[in-house]
């Protein structure tokens, strides 16, 4: 099946006379309709098999809770590094039993600060589903202390936002403008 592009760029405006592109994806559903063919059956089989697997082991863990440390550490250590971050998973662990770390205490805060959201957010998913409101109140947790604390934190940005480099020009992944949603 030939889907084409899945999106198309927009040029954002620049105060500096910088030019970089946004990425806007194209609405959901995709065109054409989504065919399952006995290829795509076969992955989705063996992903649901893997999926079995995987919720079998969590019957013979002695403990889920120390996969759920070690998962949710080494996802807060990967999501920071998106944000430029030093801080690694023993940076961590160090910071959180000694307080002390190898690289900037600012790195390994801000990774803390993803663990501290991501825990929240996991607890309180017990009582809310998944929301704006919810993902608002995780905002709030992450960004409450270190970089980015004085910037809104639970709001929504209304500025552009981008994904590595130091500015939508060199940016690695630039999102579509907040007007320009999909």
């Amino acid at each position: 099946m030939q889907r084409g592009l899945t999106g198309h760029y927009v040029p954002l405006p620049s105060a500096a006379g910088e030019k970089a592109r946004a990425f806007v994806p194209n609405p959901l559903p995709p065109g054409p309709v989504l065919e399952l063919d006995a290829d795509l059956h076969e992955q989705i089989e063996r992903s649901m098999l893997a999926l079995g697997r995987l919720d079998g082991l969590t019957t013979v863990l002695p403990d889920p809770e120390i996969f759920i440390y070690s998962y949710v550490r080494k996802e807060a250590v990967l999501s920071s590094q998106i944000e430029g971050t030093q801080s690694s998973l023993s940076d961590l662990l160090l910071f959180e039993m000694e307080g002390v770390a190898g690289v900037p205490l600012d790195d390994v805060q801000e990774v803390s600060n993803y663990v501290a959201a991501m825990n929240y957010g996991l607890k309180r998913l017990e009582k809310l589903p998944l929301s704006l409101r919810l993902l608002k109140e995780i905002h709030g947790v992450l960004m409450k202390k270190g970089r980015g604390s004085e910037k809104e934190p639970g709001e929504f940005r209304r500025s552009q936002n981008w994904v590595g480099g130091t500015r939508p020009g060199n940016a690695l992944f630039v999102p579509p403008p907040p007007d320009q949603g999909s």
